[in-house]
């Protein structure tokens, strides 16, 4: 499918892009970029057969280079861009796996001017709490949720091939609008971040003086989960997303505003019809991610 990949930030999901890439046959080769201070995780993706090589000059790296995955926190993506943009080819297909993908729109269009159609914004919907180039995996994409947002230049055939590289890595490839991945980004992963690094955040204090983690069951343990998270990468997508994450919190307070007088008022008939729906409306999830 690309006769050379070039992957800027080979971690977890740079990592596991090109395992999967080798995996399934769709390069002829795999080069490895970042900086200097990144080398150590560079030496050891080539160590472990994850890459063919690497380069710490980002000319050297995109060289020959007929497709360039950017693998960076969303916050460096406008840095890559400015690096890239002397050194763009028109025969190249670039893409990205941002969290956020009006940012990197943005980024793109404030760089260089307007989106260059060979640039086609892609999302991965996976991951992991680990991170580094020893926790990816080729099978991290099976699966899982792809979500592809072109813009109105956005040419069409990179858009067929980048999908249908993302299809071969075992994705389920949608396409939709900038605006719709973000909104729907935040309710379903940006927002439940934010809510359990709030939760441990709140309790991690009060176990300092009553030890109440020790108490804690399974079930805080599922549910603060992904409060393992890269806390600096989190950083970046939610202030990256904010504008759609805002009106979701001012939601959520009312949702728990709603509860708190539910119990103030000792009003269980209404706090049971709220639970079930919440029961009902998971299960609804559950049915849809069963079938898909």
């Amino acid at each position: 499918m690309f006769k050379r990949i070039c992957i800027i930030g080979v971690g977890l999901i740079g990592g596991s892009i090109a395992r999967a890439a080798r995996q399934q046959g769709l390069c002829n080769s795999i080069v490895g970029y970042g900086r200097k201070l990144d080398e150590q995780n560079l030496q050891t993706a080539k160590q472990l057969g994850v890459i063919d090589g690497y380069k710490l000059e980002l000319a050297e790296a995109v060289q020959g280079a007929d497709c360039v995955v950017i693998a960076t926190p969303v916050a460096s993506i406008e840095s890559i861009f400015t690096q890239l943009k002397p050194l763009w080819s028109d025969n190249t297909i670039y893409t990205d796996v941002g969290s956020t993908k009006g940012s990197v729109i943005a980024a793109a269009e404030r760089v260089f001017g307007v989106v260059p159609d060979n640039l086609v914004p892609a999302h991965p919907i996976a991951g992991a709490e680990n991170s580094g180039v020893t926790a990816s995996v080729d099978d991290l994409f099976l699966n899982k949720r792809l979500i592809i947002t072109p813009v109105g230049n956005t040419n069409p055939e990179a858009v067929q091939k980048i999908q249908g590289f993302w299809e071969r890595l075992g994705s389920s490839v949608s396409v939709m609008n900038v605006a719709h991945h973000d909104g729907v980004l935040a309710a379903t992963s940006h927002l439940p971040h934010i809510l359990a690094f709030a939760l441990v955040d709140m309790l991690g204090h009060k176990d300092e003086q009553s030890e109440i983690f020790q108490y804690a069951a399974g079930g805080f343990k599922d549910f603060t989960r992904i409060a393992s998270s890269d806390p600096i990468m989190w950083k970046d997508i939610c202030a990256a997303n904010k504008d759609e994450i805002i009106p979701l919190i001012e939601q959520l307070k009312g949702e728990l505003d709603k509860i708190q007088h539910l119990l103030e008022s000792n009003d269980t008939q209404q706090l049971f019809e709220t639970f079930t729906y919440a029961k009902n409306a998971r299960q609804r999830f559950l049915d849809q991610f069963d079938n898909n």
